[in-house]
C-alpha cells in the first residue's frame, strides 16, 4: 500500500472514531439550554439564526488569513495565533470600542489570568465586513433571546471577538492550555471554522456545579457550540498532526457579558 493510501485509510479511520456532537435543532435550542446550560447548532441553524448566507460566512475566512503568533503563552508553545476585537451591541446597533487589551481574572483562568494580555487588532477591512458585524450583532439577540428576552433589548451586551488558529507546527497544540474553564462572562459562542490533518481536538463540556458532561468533536464549518458560561465550563483537548505535514483548527470564539468588559480594575 502506498504512502497516500496510508493517509487515506488514517483519515478515514480517524474521522468515523470521532463522537459526533448532540446537534440541537434551532427552536429547541431554549429548552435545551435550560436543561443542560449549551448546545450545538449546525450550520445551517447558524446561517438561519444569522441570516448570512454560506457564501457570506465564508467570506470572513480572510480572518484567518493573517493570524500573528500569541506572544502570551506561558508554556513557550508556537502552536497558536490570533486576533483581536471589542465591541457593544445595543438594540439594533454594534459600536466598535477602541483597541484594548484582553484580560481575565486568575479565579477563570489560572494560566493566564491577572494579565493585560495585548493581542493585534483585526485589519481594518476585516472588521468592516458587513457579514461580521451582522454576526456579532446576530449574536447579541441569541444571547438576549437565550434569556427570555423578545423584541428588540435596549440593554448593551459587551463583546469579544477572537479569531484562532491552533497548529501543530511543534508537534502538539493546545486549544485551551489553561485546561477545563470558564471565561467569566455570561454567554460564549465557539464556531469551528475548519480542521484540517489533525486528531485530537475533542470539545469537553461539564456542569460547573455537578458531575455531569459530554464530550464530542465539533467537525462541521461553521457549526456552533453555544455554552452558558455562568453554568458550564469547557475545554478542547490537545491536537496531534495526523499525517507528516503540520494541520491545524480554526476557530472562532465570541464572549458576550452584560456588566461591561472584563478590565485589571476588576475585584
Amino acid at each position: 500500500m502506498g504512502r497516500c493510501s496510508v493517509n487515506v485509510v488514517q483519515t478515514i479511520a480517524m474521522t468515523a472514531s470521532l463522537l459526533a456532537p448532540p446537534v440541537t435543532p434551532l427552536p429547541d435550542l431554549p429548552a435545551v439550554l435550560a436543561r443542560q446550560g449549551y448546545g450545538v447548532l449546525s450550520a445551517a441553524s447558524v446561517r438561519e439564526c444569522t441570516g448570512l448566507a454560506a457564501a457570506q460566512l465564508d467570506e470572513l475566512l480572510a480572518l484567518w488569513a493573517d493570524l500573528p503568533p500569541d506572544a502570551w503563552l506561558k508554556d513557550g508553545g508556537k502552536y497558536r495565533q490570533r486576533r483581536h476585537a471589542s465591541y457593544v451591541a445595543r438594540g439594533d446597533a454594534l459600536h466598535d470600542v477602541p483597541h484594548r487589551a484582553h484580560w481575565q481574572p486568575l479565579a477563570y483562568n489560572a494560566l493566564h489570568g491577572g494579565l493585560e494580555r495585548w493581542f493585534e487588532p483585526l485589519h481594518a477591512a476585516d472588521a468592516a465586513r458587513p457579514a461580521w458585524r451582522r454576526l456579532l450583532l446576530e449574536l447579541a439577540r441569541l444571547a438576549s433571546r437565550s434569556e427570555g428576552r423578545t423584541g428588540t433589548d435596549d440593554e448593551p451586551w459587551y463583546i469579544e471577538a477572537h479569531p484562532f488558529r491552533i497548529s501543530t507546527a511543534g508537534g502538539i497544540g493546545r486549544p485551551t492550555p489553561e485546561g477545563a474553564h470558564r471565561d467569566g462572562v455570561d454567554w460564549v459562542a465557539v464556531f469551528l471554522v475548519s480542521r484540517e490533518g489533525i486528531k485530537g481536538g475533542e470539545t469537553r463540556v461539564f456542569d460547573a456545579h455537578g458531575p455531569q458532561g459530554q464530550r464530542f468533536t465539533l467537525r462541521e464549518p461553521w457549526s456552533l457550540l453555544w455554552l452558558d458560561d455562568r453554568r458550564v465550563i469547557h475545554e478542547t483537548t490537545p491536537l496531534q498532526p495526523l499525517t507528516s505535514a503540520i494541520g491545524h483548527r480554526d476557530t472562532l470564539v465570541v464572549t458576550l457579558r452584560r456588566h461591561g468588559l472584563q478590565d485589571a480594575t476588576m475585584p
